[in-house]
């Protein structure tokens, strides 16, 4: 994890307008905001324009960030969910083929069947999790693959411990009982239970 000193360092310097304070800031924080952002709207645009928005609001309004509250990771990851949640109030744009990202390709050690089997199960898996309720979606990814804890998701959802935890539970659930057709063959199993 980032050293919060070095993060309010670097911001107070790309607030001086020190572009290499900005980008380190940037370069450091992007990726996993982009895909808390992609995870949560299902859009490689919107999540291009939401992360984009998150950093330059940082930029033009560091005063926002209150380095008592919480570190700037997880300041960051709350701006974004706010930033998500005006989206989901507009109307929704339909997917276009450019937002759909490409797989890489498969070595030729990998066999057609197993190739297609996991690509089946990984599309399940993502309709699964874009069919969960908003919070327990947000909770789900933020916990598993952005790896934050339960106290950074509280504070990044504005919620207590004890919600993320029931979020969580809920979420798990849910994906048991819309995944169970794969669970039942022990495809993939092990993967749900983390």
């Amino acid at each position: 994890m980032p050293d919060r000193t070095t993060d309010e360092a670097l911001l107070a310097r790309a607030c001086q307008g020190e572009e290499a304070a900005f980008l380190a800031l940037y370069e450091r924080y992007r990726d996993p905001i982009y895909r808390f952002a992609y995870r949560l709207l299902g859009s490689a645009v919107l999540a291009e324009d939401v992360t984009h928005d998150c950093f330059l609001s940082l930029l033009r309004r560091p005063e926002a960030f209150d380095p008592t509250r919480a570190a700037l990771r997880t300041y960051l990851y709350a701006a974004v969910r706010n930033l998500a949640l005006k989206q989901f109030r507009r109307p929704r744009l339909e997917v276009t083929l450019d937002d759909l990202q490409a797989e890489p390709p498969a070595t030729e050690a990998q066999q057609p069947l197993r190739q297609l089997l996991a690509a089946e199960l990984s599309e399940a898996v993502r309709r699964a999790i874009d069919g969960l309720p908003q919070l327990q979606r947000e909770a789900l990814i933020l916990f598993e693959y952005e790896e934050l804890s339960l106290a950074e998701i509280a504070a990044v959802v504005e919620a207590d411990v004890g919600a993320v935890k029931a979020r969580l539970a809920r979420a798990r659930e849910n994906l048991r009982r819309e995944l169970a057709p794969y669970l039942a063959g022990g495809t993939g199993e092990r993967e749900l239970e983390k």
